[in-house]
């Protein structure tokens, strides 16, 4: 917590050392000051989590408070928390788990801390979160739900996969009530995207994990 709060405090003085006449910020900058890549800051532009326009050169702009408060919105979200003691070499899985459900992000919690292999969670309520924690922490495998209010998983699925190389290798799982011809009405999902049916199969999630935690 304290880490977080230091790394928060520290975009926001980088942020007031830029020109205070200038209320713009290049996605550059942005990428400064939040402390991720640049593709990370367009990406949540192009999905609507940053407002920005383009100038008449073709570069984005971004208002310096819609920074500031996408700042603050990032200390509201759950520190990421670790299950298991790993082995040495080994590293935990980052795990990601966005469902607007409340108690249904906490049994995740409490399932995989049963799990016998090393993870670290974090969870979002919402595909705007989800999209911006991603881009924050980069884990190595996202469990979403499809069907939530604002920013959907659907959109969010979608929007990172045309991120390019940037999220090409991370693992992602949607988790739904929808039934397969649902899923394909509304346009289905990107390719390599696992699609499993609620009530939640935990144990099949559980062997993902685990594989891909292997992998790293």
């Amino acid at each position: 917590m304290a880490a977080l709060a230091r790394t928060l405090r520290n975009a926001l003085n980088a942020m007031r050392k830029i020109d205070s006449n200038s209320e713009l910020m290049t996605t550059r900058e942005v990428g400064e000051v939040l402390g991720v890549a640049v593709r990370t800051v367009q990406l949540w532009v192009e999905s609507g989590v940053l407002p920005a326009w383009r100038t008449a050169g073709g570069h984005r702009r971004i208002a310096r408070s819609a920074v500031e408060r996408l700042t603050r919105e990032r200390s509201d979200m759950l520190v990421p928390v670790v299950h298991g003691q790993p082995a040495a070499g080994d590293r935990p899985l980052r795990l990601l788990v966005v469902e607007d459900d409340a108690d249904l992000r906490q049994l995740f919690s409490m399932v995989v801390e049963g799990w016998s292999f090393p993870v670290e969670l974090s969870t979002a309520s919402d595909g705007f979160q989800g999209l911006v924690r991603i881009g924050q922490w980069m884990p190595d495998m996202v469990v979403t739900d499809l069907n939530m209010p604002g920013m959907n998983g659907f959109e969010m699925v979608r929007s990172l996969r045309a991120g390019g190389v940037s999220f090409a290798g991370l693992q992602v799982v949607a988790v739904t009530a929808l039934s397969p011809g649902d899923v394909a009405d509304r346009g289905g999902l990107p390719e390599g995207t696992a699609l499993f049916q609620k009530p939640v199969d935990f144990a099949a999630i559980e062997r993902l994990a685990r594989n891909r935690q292997l992998s790293l």
